[in-house]
């Protein structure tokens, strides 16, 4: 290529020094041949890709997990990191290094993409509750823009963050709790689903099957909070395996707007150990996220019943769960003419894990409302620097919590 593109510039600067009735003429034509090699040096030298396009996004996933459906070289290299500082008026203050991730994606031809994602928490020390997951891992068929599959462990696509869970995607310095316990994110199981666009009428969509929740643990079968998210089965060693439903379907024919609906479907009992029967459990949530200049917002509502609860044997036994939260920001930066991001936020959320129970005992221990204010500054579009002040009310007891995050995607 190298040889190709000199022998192309040489026959240019023959061509200008031929036609050209001066030297400044001749001079301009070589520093555009320059430039044209200088670009091709550095493009071979980063493998042909190196920077991430923060605006782009496939198939609703964050610009870093996106990154090798957009890369000029077969291998993509990514990832984001976050980790921040919290003081909490009922304890002592501590410091966490939460996440480090790495993207790892192939492109083995026009239509079939590998892409993984490695996570590292809390410094991946695991006497001090570090872990390592892989956190995805699968094929894309690319068949075409209206149909697609996808095979093997990926993110679950429901809700607003389990897609796009990157730190600079949202405002707060821990993901919202509505989005970690009632959406169990980051949520990743094995299956095969269908995905795709039409661009004539802005609709996206994504359905297919996934291993199921296993809902059949003690927290459902005693009425604790917590018992959605420890459901997961994820990329575990011999994990059980029960195929569950999932789709969804957006909106995007609006600029700057998306919205849109998930629904989760599963039956039976999916625990290794565990066999209770008749268990049936549905998630659905509906979502919007919209943009127009320094003004943003996002949020959601999500509900989920476990039916069949009365074979557990146990009267405390939980049968739904709900919430909903909203975020809305406005760019000071735009405001005061910087050219730095630098919105101020509010959050609201009300989420009850254990709405209803079997005996209708306990309902309200675990009822929560939280207030986060806020601000974020981005020294860079892949770099942003948090501050929180969270408000937090479950049951009857108030926690306040002030914190700073940083987080990063590359």
């Amino acid at each position: 290529m190298n040889k190709m593109t000199t022998a192309l510039s040489l026959v240019a600067i023959l061509a200008t020094g031929v036609q050209a009735v001066s030297l400044e003429d001749r001079v301009k034509a070589l520093e555009e041949q320059n430039t044209v090699l200088t670009e091709e040096v550095l493009a071979s030298q980063s493998a042909g890709f190196t920077r991430i396009d923060t605006e782009k996004s496939y198939n609703g996933m964050g610009a870093a997990a996106s990154k090798v459906y957009y890369s000029e070289s077969p291998l993509s290299i990514g990832g984001y990191g976050e980790m921040f500082y919290a003081n909490p008026d009922d304890g002592d203050d501590f410091t966490d290094v939460y996440r480090f991730i790495t993207y790892f994606g192939y492109r083995f031809n026009d239509w079939l993409i590998l892409n993984a994602e490695i996570e590292y928490e809390h410094g991946a020390t695991s006497q001090k509750g570090g872990s390592v997951v892989v956190e995805f891992l699968y094929l894309d068929f690319l068949l075409s823009k209206e149909f697609s599959l996808r095979v093997g462990n990926q993110l679950v696509p429901m809700g607003m963050v389990n897609l796009r869970h990157e730190p600079t995607l949202f405002n707060t310095v821990q993901r919202p709790e509505i989005e970690r316990q009632l959406i169990p994110s980051t949520w990743h199981e094995t299956g095969v689903v269908a995905y795709g666009r039409f661009d004539d009428i802005g609709i996206e969509y994504t359905a297919g099957l996934i291993n199921g929740l296993n809902v059949d643990n003690d927290k459902a079968k005693e009425g604790k909070s917590g018992w959605i998210r420890s459901g997961r089965i994820g990329t575990q060693k011999n994990g059980s395996y029960q195929p569950a439903f999932v789709g969804r379907i957006d909106y995007t024919g609006i600029n700057g707007l998306v919205t849109g609906a998930s629904m989760y479907y599963g039956t039976g009992s999916n625990g290794a150990d565990t066999k209770t029967s008749g268990l049936t459990t549905t998630m659905f949530d509906v979502h919007t996220r919209y943009e127009n200049g320094p003004f943003a917002a996002y949020g959601l509502y999500t509900q989920t019943n476990l039916s069949g609860v009365e074979n557990f044997g146990t009267p405390d036994a939980v049968e739904k769960a709900s919430g909903y939260y909203m975020n809305a920001s406005y760019d000071l930066g735009a405001v005061i003419g910087i050219d730095y991001k630098m919105p101020i936020f509010a959050q609201y959320e009300n989420w009850n894990p254990v709405e209803k129970t079997l005996s209708g005992v306990n309902e309200d221990a675990f009822d929560t409302e939280t207030v986060t204010i806020g601000m974020n500054f981005f020294p860079t579009s892949q770099t942003v620097l948090k501050l929180d002040y969270e408000m937090d009310k479950v049951g009857t007891v108030d926690t306040n919590t002030l914190s700073f995050g940083l987080g990063f995607i590359f």
